[in-house]
C-alpha cells in the first residue's frame, strides 16, 4: 500500500492542547485569589507556536484531500466557536477580568481552532 507522507499534525495537536490544558490548570489552581500569569502565558505562547507550526506544515502538504478537510473543519469550527463562546460567557459571568481573562480568551481561541483542525485532518487523511 502506498500511503502519502503527512506531517505529524495529530501529534503536534496533542502537544498544543496539553499546553493549553496545563495553562488552564495553572490558572484554575490559583482562583479566586491573585493569579500569577507568567506560567500560563508561557504555556499559551508555546501552544500558539506549536499550532502555527502545525498549520504551516499542513498547509505545505501536497496532494492532501483539502475538499474533505474544509468540508468537515468548517462545521467543526462553527461548533467549537459556539462552545468557546459559551465558556467565555461563563468566565465573564463569574467575574473574571484583566490579564486572567485575556489569557483564558486567547487559550479558548487556540482550542477553538486546533480541535477543528484535528477533526478535519483526521477525516481528510482517511478519505
Amino acid at each position: 500500500m502506498n500511503e502519502q507522507k503527512l506531517p505529524p499534525v495529530t501529534e503536534l495537536g496533542v502537544v498544543s492542547m496539553a499546553l493549553i490544558v496545563a495553562g488552564g490548570i495553572s490558572i484554575a489552581s490559583k482562583l479566586p485569589g491573585h493569579v500569577p500569569l507568567t506560567l500560563p502565558i508561557l504555556f499559551l505562547a508555546a501552544s500558539s507556536l506549536v499550532m502555527a507550526a502545525n498549520l504551516v506544515a499542513l498547509g505545505r502538504t501536497t496532494g492532501f484531500n483539502w475538499d474533505a478537510f474544509f468540508g468537515v473543519a468548517k462545521w467543526a469550527l462553527v461548533a467549537y466557536a459556539v462552545i468557546a463562546g459559551m465558556l467565555e460567557f461563563v468566565f465573564l459571568h463569574n467575574g473574571t477580568s484583566g490579564g486572567v481573562l485575556v489569557v483564558l480568551t486567547l487559550s479558548l481561541a487556540v482550542y477553538a481552532v486546533h480541535v477543528p483542525l484535528l477533526i478535519g485532518f483526521t477525516v481528510a487523511r482517511y478519505q
